[in-house]
């Protein structure tokens, strides 16, 4: 078998995938070289896939007869992957510069349709789920890219959405104006807990699967090496966005990058905690004992650190190593690990399957098999927690 990267392999299969899905009836066998199916390391030998209509029906060894045959068997075929941490509306921002030229210079119009393009680089990066965290500033858009990729109108993978996510007045971009100039903001701005209640059924109303909340801003580290950080919501705040959305039968993503974002995020009972660059032990364990998912967005983290050094902001390279630790005893404390990567936040036209050779470096389980069955967490936790209620 010859050997090709990674990221072609999983385009082999989506592409396939994706041709298949056009005839409902059609029954097709995708004879592999080799199959990984992330149940363990190894690499199962000459298999095939049986499609029928758009559905895989079965792994056998054998080719049905009448079927269609696609012969990959001298390539290696794996499940489409999912990323739990994206931002189609978004093309990267390094720097503040870079966030504040698409909000102000780009019409939402115009970052939806480089939104379109960006779905189906997901897709032929061989990412066939994501959820998406939050238009920045762009509205309800993603609901609309969710919608015309369900109706078939675009390629792209399944989608689950955040909308506008949520924060306070004065805690998130755009920031810096003067007080006399009307800016957009990247977030859904609410104060009080029943504006926040409010914030959540709107959301809910315009279709958001998820809701998110930015929970902490302001990052300086400590002399103990601890990672410190402003809250933005009050914990009434925080209750009642998470209790509301709960009570709607909807979960709840937290940007908690610091001590008290991730504590208070926590103690709210939110969901899934985003980015997570310092975490106490004390909250860890009660993640575990929770269920909360972790997403630690480790690339991202690694891509934005010089320029925003360079912009006046050195804690972002300090970030880096304190996240390796906090990733170490995350995965020590037996908390649940979700693969995300906050593409969007790099550029689009990297591919955001980098975040495995990212995880692995923090500490996984080497080698592709490996990795790709740890990183498993952002599978399970699309079909056990984060699919939500279709």
């Amino acid at each position: 078998m010859r050997k090709i990267s990674c990221g072609v392999l999983i385009f082999l299969l989506v592409s396939v995938t994706s041709l298949l899905g056009q005839t409902a009836a059609k029954v097709t066998a995708l004879r592999c070289g080799s199959l990984f199916d992330g149940r363990g390391d190894a690499l199962r030998k000459n298999l095939v896939v049986v499609v029928e209509g758009d559905k895989i029906k079965e792994i056998s060894d054998k080719v049905p007869v009448g079927a269609e045959v696609i012969d990959a068997s001298r390539e290696t075929c794996l499940p489409g992957l999912i990323d739990t941490h994206t931002h189609i509306l978004l093309q990267g921002d390094i720097t503040a510069a870079d966030y504040d030229a698409q909000l102000l210079k780009q019409s939402p119009e115009y970052r939806t349709i480089l939104a379109t393009v960006n779905a189906r680089r997901a897709l032929e990066y061989g990412f066939t789920s994501i959820r998406d965290l939050e238009t920045e500033g762009a509205g309800y858009a993603d609901a609309d890219v969710k919608k015309a990729i369900n109706n078939g109108v675009i390629p792209g993978p399944r989608m689950q959405v955040a909308t506008r996510a949520l924060n306070v007045t004065g805690a998130y971009p755009l920031q810096g104006y003067a007080p006399n100039v009307t800016v957009p903001h990247g977030v859904q701005i609410v104060d009080g807990p029943d504006n926040a209640r409010q914030a959540v059924r709107e959301q809910i109303s315009h279709g958001a699967d998820w809701i998110k909340v930015y929970s902490d801003r302001s990052y300086r580290v400590r002399e103990d090496g601890v990672l410190d950080d402003i809250p933005t919501f009050t914990m009434e705040e925080l209750r009642a966005i998470v209790e509301e959305a709960h009570r709607e039968r909807h979960k709840v993503a937290s940007h908690a990058m610091a001590l008290y974002g991730v504590h208070n995020s926590v103690e709210a009972g939110v969901d899934t905690i985003e980015h997570g660059n310092y975490i106490a032990d004390e909250d860890l364990k009660t993640m575990a004992a929770r269920g909360i998912f972790y997403v630690p967005t480790i690339f991202v983290g690694e891509y934005v650190a010089q320029g925003r050094a360079a912009e006046g902001a050195p804690v972002w390279v300090k970030m880096i190593q304190i996240h390796e630790d906090t990733f170490r005893r995350a995965m020590k404390a037996g908390v649940k690990i979700a693969f995300g990567t906050d593409a969007g936040g790099f550029d689009w036209k990297v591919d955001p399957a980098k975040e495995f050779s990212s995880m692995v470096k923090f500490g996984m389980t080497p080698g592709a098999g490996s990795a790709l069955r740890d990183c498993d967490g952002g599978r399970t936790a699309w079909h056990a927690g984060f699919a939500g209620d279709d």
